[in-house]
């Protein structure tokens, strides 16, 4: 079922950009994770490589607490953009002060192995990141959260706040999932030429790193959304994988 026309009245261009929730494959419930559960069995991983699920619940109802009932905005800076799994009222442009697109969480699996791990985008502290934010309506925060919480707090390495977003039609307080620093998949300040060279040469079972972070700058301009930083790395990891082809 496609998105309502209303739903882009602020954001014109992101119409028909935009996966609908019922093609989303990130829309999952607990059967994706006993799937995934065989196979981190098969692959060795060591009990706790996921959370578990009564923690995940209780994150989510002490982070959303009284908000059950409100409507609830999202910050989204990278496949939530463009792959919400939930049910959206609203889309708006929305700038972040203070966080920043990162490459700082190391990547052991689905693109990445723990002989060679890649990295995965998060946001960090530091810097302003462009992005959007998405209205959930009331009557749909809880049902909706549960899937987002699912699929952002699958491995706990998120830590999800509330933070002011700016935008065209004035700012609001918005769910954002940011990097956990005390998480042990995070890897602060990584050289750009160090995290080049993760990306380039790791490959798990979904396929190449670099599959991943081509994905998500192509999507970022594609929707008009600038990030100088992300085409540096893009262009770093190219010259890389050209160089030893």
């Amino acid at each position: 079922m496609p998105f309502a026309p209303h739903v882009f009245r602020h954001t014109p261009a992101l119409r028909g950009l935009i996966t609908p929730p019922d093609q989303s494959e990130m829309r999952f419930g607990l059967d994706r994770f006993a799937e995934l559960d065989v196979q981190a069995a098969e692959e060795g991983w060591p009990p706790g490589w996921r959370m578990e699920h009564d923690a995940r619940e209780a994150n989510r109802q002490a982070v959303l607490g009284d908000r059950m009932n409100a409507d609830l905005w999202v910050f989204a800076y990278g496949s939530l953009i463009w792959d919400p799994a939930v049910y959206v009222e609203e889309y708006r442009y929305g700038g972040l002060s203070g966080w920043r697109r990162s490459f700082c969480m190391r990547l052991e699996g689905g693109r990445g192995t723990h002989e060679r791990p890649g990295l995965m985008a998060a946001l960090d502290e530091g810097g302003r990141c462009d992005g959007v934010v998405f209205r959930l309506p009331a009557d749909r925060v809880d049902g909706e959260t549960a899937f987002m919480w699912n699929r952002e707090m699958f491995a706990g390495a998120y830590c999800p706040v509330f933070l002011e977003v700016a935008t065209p039609q004035g700012p609001v307080e918005a769910l954002t999932f940011v990097m956990d620093q005390s998480n042990p998949r995070y890897m602060p300040d990584v050289p750009e030429e160090r995290a080049a060279l993760m990306i380039a040469h790791a490959e798990g079972g979904l396929g190449p790193n670099f599959d991943y972070l081509d994905s998500l700058v192509r999507h970022l301009d594609e929707l008009g959304l600038e990030d100088a930083a992300m085409h540096r790395l893009h262009a770093r990891v190219r010259a890389v994988r050209s160089a030893e082809a």
